[in-house]
């Protein structure tokens, strides 16, 4: 069955892909801009001003929300932080919103991040995990789902997508990581003792295009790969991919103070797994970091 799809976000890496896919598979999409627009698969709107067509999003079948500032930025910034957060927080709102005014909610996949879930060492995370820690991003994400409960509560299909990072030579982190490795300046961050979570692009899509298609499907979803290695197992792994050494470390206390904001997110542990997705029937073309890497770097424009 073809799907009416409105997109916020589609402009960026992951929605741009995400569209592709969803055109592919026959689905009509929408997507939401910030500028005007007379194109046909195009709505302008303006989350900051409350601005959007009720009525398109009342009458999508799916509505999915990946709209958000860039994390890359001056982390050391208050001005940088409070975008990541109000970016996030007030689109997810907004279309919640119109979501629960409809007559028939669409069902909304609002975007979210792993970080949800806070540091928790080598304890293994499902969905039903909780979360702790004030780190910037675990309480943005924190506040972030929060924003999608009047969708959840007028009786939408709600999919919390708890993403990790999504790797591809594209686009960050690989992006700035595979010229560093090439260099043979690659290597652990602090002890490489923590879990880093993450998702091949193709895994990425994938799992969404399948949780807007399987209408039983809903809450939250840990969009990661099915076994979460340590940083040093990548930095092993993206170093023999790349035929470099990986001896470097950089010192915890040299990334705290040069990551700012952001160096919970390098130091901290998350031993994710995507149990909700597997119960949903997902099925992982990338299970591991090996698979991630090797599918990351093959990857062509």
């Amino acid at each position: 069955m073809s799907l009416h799809v409105v997109i916020a976000g589609s402009s960026g890496f992951l929605g741009t892909h995400l569209r592709q896919a969803l055109h592919e598979r026959g689905h009509r999409v929408t997507r939401l801009v910030r500028r005007p627009t007379s194109e046909e698969d195009a709505s302008t709107w303006d989350p900051y001003a409350g601005v959007v067509d009720r009525d398109l999003v009342g009458g999508a079948d799916v509505v999915v929300n990946l709209a958000g500032a860039p994390l890359i930025g001056n982390v050391h910034s208050d001005k940088w932080a409070r975008e990541v957060r109000e970016s996030r927080v007030r689109t997810t709102r907004l279309l919640a919103e119109a979501i629960a005014g409809a007559e028939r909610p669409p069902a909304y996949l609002a975007g979210n991040g792993i970080a949800f879930y806070g540091d928790h060492g080598d304890q293994l995370l499902t969905e039903t995990s909780g979360s702790r820690g004030d780190a910037l991003l675990t309480d943005v994400s924190r506040e972030w789902e929060a924003a999608a409960a009047p969708a959840a509560a007028a009786g939408s299909r709600v999919c919390v997508l708890r993403t990790s990072p999504v790797m591809d030579r594209r686009s960050p982190p690989m992006k700035q990581l595979v010229p560093l490795f090439k260099l043979g300046l690659g290597g652990r961050l602090g002890s490489g003792r923590q879990h880093m979570a993450m998702i091949s692009l193709r895994d990425w899509v994938g799992a969404v295009v399948h949780l807007a298609e399987h209408d039983s499907a809903a809450g939250p979803f840990n969009m990661c790969c099915e076994t979460t290695p340590t940083n040093a197992e990548f930095t092993e792994t993206l170093a023999s991919a790349l035929h470099r050494p990986s001896f470097a470390t950089v010192p915890a206390p040299l990334l705290r103070l040069g990551a700012g904001k952001m160096a919970p997110e390098l130091l901290g542990s998350l031993n994710v797994r995507p149990e909700a997705l597997l119960a949903a029937g997902y099925t992982f073309q990338d299970p591991d970091v090996a698979a991630v890497v090797e599918t990351g770097l093959a990857s062509r424009d």
